[in-house]
């Protein structure tokens, strides 16, 4: 399992992020900027804002305006990411995805040229195989539109933080034509979309996991697939089957979870669970700090 995590625990030593944690405070976050900080891994920002400085000065008044407080932690974190005083923040140890999120829209605001802010998880399995979920945190129930944006994001993570070509499955309870209804006509639609968003994207669908994950039965359920059996990045109808699976994965099947990952803010600020360890983020530190230098 840790071939992957040493290779960014490397390139983060070798070019520390400044990294705001946000849950400074809590037992998990400190000692997390204690290994962040005694390992070289990270430069520990704290989510304190400086209001004599012109730059976090206009950024604080904006937070203002748009009914933030500046002094909340997690708001002063995206503050400081977005006036350039840090490269990425970590939050959500202590709170709920519903105010990080707010925090990275109001103050950040979406990406150019993206549609959608969504989530991912990577998913290091036991044995050393890293794949991506989604969405696992932000997107309820995404219509098709929304679940094709969801694999175009999570595909360009999957490929940042691993340097593999990304293979997107669709899933479904239906393996390419094997059931029908409106989930399915969702699932159809969603990767004739991504198709188009991304034209040299693998992504196909409807799969069910087992034909995305499992070479022999996708030989017999999508023998004419590119992406069936070979999988890597998993795209989840909704919310509830995406952070389901996810923790499933890590609790009984031994996966070691980083994120949620948030992809689509115009600046890198990540999730974390609330039930995350100190361990978890560290690793979710590390990551944000390598999306942000590239």
């Amino acid at each position: 399992m840790m071939g992957l995590l040493n290779t960014w625990y490397s390139r983060a030593v070798e070019s520390p992020a400044r990294v705001v944690l946000a849950d400074l405070g809590d037992p998990r976050a400190d000692e997390a900027a204690g290994r962040l900080t005694d390992k070289g891994l990270a430069v520990v920002v704290e989510p304190v804002v400086d209001c004599a400085d012109p730059t976090i000065a206009q950024m604080v008044a904006a937070a203002r305006s748009a009914g933030l407080d500046p002094d909340d932690p997690v708001v002063a974190a995206a503050v400081l990411v977005r006036a350039g005083h840090a490269d990425a923040a970590v939050a959500g140890a202590t709170r709920p995805t519903a105010d990080v999120l707010r925090a990275g829209l109001r103050v950040m605001g979406v990406a150019p040229g993206v549609s959608l802010v969504s989530s991912s998880m990577l998913m290091v399995l036991p044995d050393g195989k890293a794949v991506v979920f989604a969405d696992c945190g932000v997107v309820p129930d995404p219509d098709a539109a929304q679940m094709a944006s969801i694999a175009v994001s999570s595909a360009r993570t999957f490929e940042q933080l691993t340097g593999e070509q990304a293979r997107v499955a669709m899933l479904s309870y239906s393996t390419m034509g094997s059931a029908a209804g409106a989930r399915v006509d969702k699932v159809r639609e969603a990767t004739r979309l991504a198709t188009d968003l991304a034209p040299g994207l693998a992504v196909d669908g409807e799969l069910q996991f087992d034909a995305a994950w499992v070479p022999e039965v996708a030989a017999a359920k999508a023998p004419n697939s590119a992406v069936a059996g070979r999988a890597n990045v998993f795209v989840f109808p909704d919310l509830d089957s995406g952070n389901i699976a996810y923790k499933v994965a890590e609790r009984m099947g031994g996966a070691r979870a980083i994120g949620p990952l948030l992809q689509g803010l115009d600046g890198v600020l990540h999730d974390l669970s609330r039930g995350c360890t100190a361990d978890e983020i560290v690793d979710v530190a590390v990551v944000a700090g390598i999306q942000a230098l590239g």
